[in-house]
């Protein structure tokens, strides 16, 4: 397992009537994973609301493995897997392991960066793009034009 950016527990409240992680609690760990990835880029959250910058998923993909169940620790990695050179479209690959390391789903995300004050599609600026595009990758990442 590499590129893990968020571990925890998984709480009474994610489990559902089967006994095991509810679906909505898989995608509530990723986009933790997200966030925990741009604080050790240096990009702290804060910075998003002092730049009215924000996050925007497109699309959120969950492919379930196996069972995650109460008493488990949950682990994720994120790497990006495609990338326009300016950041202003991305995506981002998490996979989630359960604590014996079996990968239990993967997540994908397409996104992009909001300016909350016009509403309209933006991009960071240069210097913080610049730690955002240090993002592990993928073996099969690919650079988009624009």
């Amino acid at each position: 397992m590499e590129n893990i950016f968020f571990e925890a527990p998984v709480l009474w409240s994610q489990i559902d009537a089967n006994m095991h992680l509810r679906h909505s609690a898989y995608a509530d760990f990723a986009a933790q994973a997200r966030l925990e990835l741009l604080e050790k880029l240096g990009i702290p959250v804060g910075v998003f609301a002092k730049l009215r910058l924000g996050p925007i998923l497109f699309r959120e993909e969950l492919l379930y493995q196996r069972e995650i169940g109460m008493g488990d620790i949950v682990r994720v990695s994120c790497v990006l897997t495609k990338a326009r050179p300016d950041g202003s479209r991305w995506s981002i690959r998490h996979e989630i392991f359960r604590k014996d390391e079996v990968r239990a789903a993967i997540v994908n995300v397409d996104g992009a960066w909001i300016d909350m004050e016009k509403r309209k599609l933006s991009k960071l600026p240069d210097e913080l793009n610049d730690l955002f595009m240090k993002v592990p990758r993928s073996e099969d990442f690919v650079m988009e034009s624009i």
